[in-house]
């Protein structure tokens, strides 16, 4: 799971922030960093789960995703229907 999180966390990334109407600039002011940082996170040329903490959790507030399920890695990014989904979408249902 790890790995696919891994390959999948810059589409994440890149689609949370489409859906939002946000641009990269604008993702960066609001975690408060800069916008090369935010690019290399969504490029893939830095990965966002292996950033620091603070960083991390700032970036995915902006985008609205939850902390727990992205370190779980329950966000996917699915190549087919250019979304992000839930990994297992029935595990929220049961709590």
């Amino acid at each position: 799971m790890a790995y696919q999180r891994v390959l999948f966390e810059h589409g994440v990334l890149r689609q949370a922030r489409e859906k939002l109407g946000l641009t990269q600039q604008q993702v960066a002011d609001q975690a408060n960093i800069h916008q090369r940082q935010y690019q290399r996170f969504e490029s893939g040329e830095r990965n966002l789960s292996s950033s620091s903490f603070n960083i991390a959790c700032r970036v995915l507030d902006v985008l609205q995703l939850d902390i727990a399920k992205y370190a779980h890695g329950d966000y996917i990014f699915s190549e087919e229907t250019m979304e992000i989904q839930l990994d297992n979408p029935t595990e929220d249902k049961k709590q």
